[in-house]
């Protein structure tokens, strides 16, 4: 688990533009069982590809008119119980971090895992966002 000093900076990159964080499993339940619409889901972590690449798209992608009903964060190598949860409801995939799915009505309907985004940047990143968005969150 990595220093709380260390993760803070990095959670406070995705709260302050109003990403909600769930640091537990239950937490997560709560909001994907409950949504009626859609959720993104944020795994974040400490890589150089969320501080690069990640974070930044996600900031750019909330600037979009067509926005998830929801979005949210859980933090990797930190909060391990929420990430096992909320990695539960992305069927078919391996664990990435960072990673960033969509979520309709609690079934997946997008991911981005960590192959997509350390070799992308954030524009590119953020404009594959707002695309799904607009695909799912009308």
């Amino acid at each position: 688990m990595y220093d709380e000093a260390l993760v803070a900076p990095m959670r406070k990159e995705l709260t302050q533009i109003g990403v909600q964080e769930l640091r537990t499993a239950q937490e997560v339940d709560d909001v994907i069982q409950n949504t009626k619409g859609t959720v993104l889901v944020i795994v974040n972590s400490v890589c150089g590809c969320a501080a690069g690449q990640a974070r930044p798209a996600i900031n750019l992608a909330l600037s979009n008119e067509t926005l998830p009903n929801k979005v949210v964060t859980v933090f990797a190598g930190q909060d391990k119980e929420a990430t096992a949860q909320a990695r539960s409801y992305f069927v078919g995939y391996p664990a990435s971090s960072p990673s960033m799915a969509l979520l309709k009505d609690g079934e997946l309907v997008h991911i981005l895992e960590r192959r997509h985004i350390e070799n992308n940047g954030a524009e590119a990143i953020a404009n594959h966002l707002i695309s799904v968005f607009e695909e799912n969150c009308k």
